[in-house]
């Protein structure tokens, strides 16, 4: 099951996908937001989102695992 880790510093602005959704390779999880620009965070293969580890609003460095996909 891959990790998808934060590729930036920042702050999580919105969560795109729940849990047990299906999600396509190169498709947002969820945005975050750093010096004032919204970057997606995107699922690295097709398949089903496992875990969302964050909330909305907060603060998260860069490597930090945001979500897991199987």
């Amino acid at each position: 099951m891959p990790n998808v880790p934060a590729h930036i510093t920042g702050t999580v602005v919105r969560i795109e996908k729940s849990p047990g959704e299906q999600v396509g390779a190169g498709e947002a999880i969820l945005i975050l937001e750093s010096m004032k620009m919204e970057m997606p965070l995107e699922s690295p293969l097709d398949g089903r989102v496992k875990e969302i580890r964050v909330k909305e609003g907060q603060s998260v460095a860069e490597g930090d695992v945001l979500a897991v996909v199987e």
